[in-house]
């Protein structure tokens, strides 16, 4: 069997990309070394895959930023307001449009918003969101796949495997920016960029193999989008006879799909049998001989090693059906969402470390199953140990734990009043004007406070020392919210690491890691935490800093907290339990902490979920379950508390059409999300579904360096008060400022604030907002 694999993690072991680029953005770094920088990660992973001897070694799965805009820039659909940027040429090189689209531009007089970007189906990784006019055109406009195929084919010896996003996923991922048409509709007009690209391939760098990742088959398709599916690959069949295509799919079975995605007139197709193992007998049916059929037998969404048994369960029915000649072995998806390499750990405790692989040794597991295949009984039983090991320890099972979650009723996730009580004596309390601002928790974390931590990590700071310089800084930033006007403060969040790893390393049940990065978007990398056993809170996670912080302030301070989906979704979750019985055991961790908070005096807590529907399943079928086990954990996290303790939530990057009753389900007294890239389009959701709580739509979009006007947050106000009622709306950025500079932070809150002002001012002298 070949050994295939569908893509690797692309930062470096050491986050090597993620500095590079950002010293490019800084103007610290030259173009030159920018683009050395890229070339020896991807040469490294080239050359890992080389060595672990994968026979489909991928391209073109390295970005710098995203591989969803490497399509758009590929394809030329590059939005009008870029033209400035495109046609600069004396100043701006491709890379400098790319970075535009992805990040804004704000220089040289010009002044142009980042595209949207959502989240890549069900994981914490977002993408760029293609936008798409009905008389889009495309064409080939960036040379990268070209480059990188010739590239890795003169460093390999061999002819690598080129990655493209498929034709129909490219189109369904987009969004359209004009009424009176359907993105799918533009399939026509789509795939012959595709066929000259793939011929271009073939001709110019000899590829045989071709990998167009479809992850759309894995989910709900309408008609019209199963035809779109017919259309594409019929017309590349036909007009690229000499390129093998391997369909790819992942993150969910085929489902109804199965039969669809069997008959297209393709070489090969890859599923993912660690998320749908059951789907390999419908396909063993339906797959034509002829079709090879890659076996996705290895998590690429999870650390936990392999079970080779239950792999070769999978393996054997296949080969027993088919034969070897005609199969693939591979991992479930990109090795992306997987840290790098586990020989770089070594501070794990050897027990947990080997029930774990990384990226690195995941491909070490398609080697050991393919070698298991061929008699080797010494890998297997290790294998078993390891299994039977992880199974009995006594650093997983808690009773107590247990026997809590097993004691929940409907009343530990209910709060006393329903929220219209609620909010007339929450008003009655804080006296906040129209319109109170806020932010979403976090305020840049500088260079200084990062090596302040890392001395403090080190032993070359004292608690005291470290704990008196986080004291400063804290009360700095609420002088400053206090001199800039914001209604409801925050502490800034100086002393956490990141929003998830912090809690997690208060909380029994939970491990990490030196350098397990994973990409989120961009530059911007997190180190997941390992939930690895039941979880529980020993102590006081985040009270002290509350209470300081409220302490230095008559003005409301908002108590910060992660909540039990997010904190759930944002790790490597342990397998050998139903996620919803982790749910329930974070939240009531969480609940410990809130009940904590409110008895240290703090009013208002947030509990952040911007993960919510990010664990939503890809099926519409399988989404009832989850939604009510998720907001039940986060009810059950926030319903503790007295009717005047005001309880926030914050989403990002989320479209809540379909789930907004489940959103409304959660009863957080005040939710903000995101709307600034979408201006304001998603509180069209909220509006149609008369959503009865206060909600912060967000007018910043933190997640570009430009500063917005006064004038452009005005805007985007006016809209969300035609959408929503005057009382019930909030005031503040899209998300944290943890990775934002603070002079941009500052121009940029300020101009909130005043625009705040002049809505209430509109409000008060009677004009419509």
């Amino acid at each position: 069997m070949l050994k295939n694999n569908l893509g690797y993690p692309r930062v470096g072991p050491r986050r090597e990309l993620k500095k590079a680029c950002e010293g490019y953005w800084a103007g610290t770094l030259s173009r030159q070394a920018l683009f050395l920088a890229a070339t020896q990660v991807r040469e490294a992973n080239l050359q890992l895959q080389k060595d672990a001897g994968i026979d489909l070694v991928p391209c073109n799965d390295f970005s710098l930023y995203d591989q969803v805009l490497d399509m758009s820039l590929l394809l030329g659909a590059i939005p009008e307001r870029y033209t400035p940027v495109v046609t600069d040429v004396a100043n701006n090189a491709e890379v400098d449009l790319y970075f535009a689209m992805a990040r804004g531009y704000q220089r040289d007089g010009l002044d142009i918003t980042a595209m949207e970007m959502t989240k890549w189906f069900d994981t914490n990784y977002h993408y760029i969101v293609p936008e798409f006019k009905k008389d889009q055109a495309f064409r080939i406009f960036s040379s990268k796949v070209f480059a990188e195929t010739g590239a890795a084919r003169h460093f390999l010896g061999k002819v690598p495997k080129p990655v493209l996003i498929g034709p129909v996923t490219y189109l369904l991922l987009g969004k359209e920016k004009e009424a009176g048409f359907d993105r799918i509709q533009l399939i026509q007009k789509l795939v012959p960029v595709y066929v000259d690209i793939l011929n271009k391939l073939q001709e110019d760098y000899q590829v045989e193999w071709v990998q167009l990742d479809e992850p759309f088959l894995a989910m709900d398709l309408t008609p019209a989008q199963q035809e779109a599916f017919r259309y594409a690959y019929a017309a590349i069949q036909k007009q690229c006879p000499h390129i093998k295509i391997l369909l790819t799919t992942y993150f969910d079975a085929l489902g109804d799909n199965a039969t669809l995605a069997a008959g297209l007139p393709v070489a090969g197709l890859h599923v993912d049998l660690v998320r749908a193992p059951q789907q390999l007998e419908l396909l063993l049916e339906l797959l034509p001989p002829h079709v090879v059929l890659s076996l996705g037998v290895i998590d690429g969404r999870n650390i936990w090693k392999n079970d080779f048994e239950r792999s070769l369960h999978l393996l054997d029915l296949a080969i027993k059906e088919r034969g070897r000649n005609n199969l693939m072995i591979a991992p479930s998806c990109s090795l992306l969402h997987t840290p790098f390499d586990l020989e770089a750990e070594t501070k794990l405790a050897g027990e947990v470390r080997n029930w774990m692989a990384f990226a690195k040794q995941k491909l070490q597991e398609l080697n050991d199953l393919q070698a298991i295949l061929e008699g080797n009984t010494s890998l297997l039983a290790a294998n078993r140990q390891a299994m039977e090991t992880r199974r009995t320890s006594a650093l997983i099972h808690n009773p107590q734990v247990k026997a809590r979650v097993a004691a929940l009723t409907e009343k530990d996730a209910t709060r006393h009043q329903p929220f219209a009580q609620r909010q007339i004596t929450q008003h009655a309390r804080f006296q906040l004007p129209l319109f109170p601002t806020t932010t979403i928790g976090s305020f840049p974390q500088t260079a200084d406070i990062r090596q302040l931590r890392a001395r403090w990590k080190k032993g070359a700071l004292t608690q005291a020392q470290y704990e008196d310089a986080l004291e400063k800084a804290t009360v700095d930033l609420i002088r400053w919210q206090e001199v800039c006007g914001l209604d409801v403060l925050v502490h800034g969040e100086f002393e956490r690491n990141d929003m998830v790893e912090y809690f997690g390393e208060q909380l029994q049940g939970f491990l990490f890691t030196s350098n397990g990065w994973v990409q989120s978007y961009g530059s911007r990398c997190v180190k997941p935490p390992v939930i690895f056993g039941d979880v529980w809170r020993p102590a006081d996670m985040t009270v002290r800093w509350s209470r300081f912080a409220q302490a230095h302030t008559e003005k409301w301070m908002k108590g910060m907290l992660t909540g039990p989906v997010t904190i759930l979704q944002w790790s490597f979750v342990r397998d050998d339990q139903p996620r919803s019985v982790t749910a329930n055991q974070l939240a009531l961790a969480i609940r410990d902490e809130v009940a904590a908070l409110e008895n240290a005096g703090i009013a208002m807590i947030q509990i952040d979920e911007p993960a919510i529907r990010e664990g939503l399943p890809l099926r519409r079928k399988d989404r009832a379950m989850y939604l009510d086990w998720a907001v039940t954990a986060f009810r059950i996290s926030a319903s503790c508390v007295r009717d005047e303790t005001q309880i926030h939530t914050h989403m990002c990057y989320s479209e809540f059409n379909d789930i907004i009753a489940h959103i409304a389900a959660m009863d957080a007294d005040v939710i903000t999300i995101e709307t600034s890239r979408s201006q304001m389009e998603l509180l069209e959701a909220f509006a149609y579904f008369h959503y009865p709580n206060e909600i912060g739509p967000g007018v910043y979009d933190i997640h570009s360096p430009r500063v917005p006007s006064v004038a452009e947050m005005e805007v985007l106000l006016e809209k969300a008060a035609a959408l929503l009622p005057a009382k019930n709306i909030w005031v503040n950025p899209d998300c944290g400022l943890k990775t934002r500079n603070w002079p941009e932070t500052k121009a940029a809150l300020e101009n909130m604030v005043a625009a705040a002002k002049a809505a209430r001012e509109k409000v008060s002298t009677g004009i419509n907002v």
